[in-house]
């Protein structure tokens, strides 16, 4: 099997797995539809400023219904003593850490549109008619999402605490993604054009090459760790 391939079938072994029990999925909708609802509650209707907040709104939604996915990525293999032996795969354990980040990468792009929904339901918005901008910026966070997100989530899978230790070391790193992704999305919401955000798009896709690069670089020591 070649390397993309041992990755694939490593993230598949998740997708199904998740699709079996759906206990991580159900969870990161739900807890991203609640943050969007109480957000909702606190906007009063025709606010002046209510355009500017909406992206916030949805990206911290995105942010923390994706932490509750990446906190079982590597915690499911510990509790069930799977994670010894997956680490004892012939192969090279950045085919591991590719596996998982394209799980991740999967579960986090399909919460992201499902919670766009969400939004547009609660905040009476039309992204249908920019549903293709909006998932590229989806996409572009959340490839920076679960780069940095699935190094975290195994060099934190050994703690106990390791739920308030991941969100302690992803927060600080994944500024520049959201608040790239706000005001890309920010400008798409007003009816402009994706060209007028490209600064911000760019910067997505520096991060997201950069981080990627470094997790998959620095995944080897870390599992050792």
């Amino acid at each position: 099997m070649g390397f993309l391939s041992q990755s694939w079938a490593i993230a598949r072994k998740d997708i199904i797995g998740e699709l079996r029990t759906r206990e991580t999925v159900v969870s990161m909708l739900l807890f991203g539809f609640l943050v969007i609802l109480v957000f909702n509650f606190g906007i009063e209707p025709g606010l002046r400023e209510e355009n500017l907040v909406k992206p916030g709104v949805l990206w911290a939604a995105f942010i923390f219904a994706g932490i509750l996915g990446l906190n079982r990525s590597f915690a499911a293999e510990k509790e069930n003593d799977c994670l010894q032996g997956l680490l004892l795969c012939p192969v090279d354990r950045s085919v591991i850490y590719l596996g998982k980040f394209l799980g991740n990468f999967i579960f986090t792009v399909l919460m992201g549109l499902i919670v766009f929904l969400f939004f547009s339901v609660l905040y009476n918005v039309d992204i249908v008619r920019d549903i293709l901008p909006l998932g590229l910026i989806v996409v572009l966070a959340a490839v920076g999402f679960s780069a940095v997100g699935t190094l975290f989530s195994a060099l934190s899978v050994g703690i106990k605490t390791r739920d308030v230790i991941l969100s302690i070391l992803l927060f600080p790193v994944m500024v520049p993604v959201v608040l790239a992704a706000a005001k890309s999305s920010g400008v798409v919401l007003d009816g402009r054009p994706l060209g007028e955000a490209g600064l911000w798009l760019g910067l997505m896709l520096v991060y997201d090459v950069i981080f990627l690069t470094v997790s998959l670089m620095t995944f080897d020591y870390v599992v050792e760790e």
